[in-house]
């Protein structure tokens, strides 16, 4: 039994993770294209950004 619910709760966990970074993309959307390339583009820049300063 105590493998079933925990089969379960890791189930749930995994279903409500897609499901908040679905809403996300679709919100994304619905703000429009060039906002979420604006921000992919931000996001993208930051990381190229901190991996070059912890490489110094």
């Amino acid at each position: 039994m105590r493998k079933f619910s925990f089969s379960l709760a890791a189930i749930m966990i995994i279903l409500i993770t897609g499901l908040s970074s679905c809403a996300a993309i679709g919100g994304i959307f619905k703000a429009g294209i060039w906002t979420g390339v604006i921000g992919i583009a931000l996001v993208v820049f930051l990381i190229i950004f901190l991996i070059s300063r912890s490489s110094k």
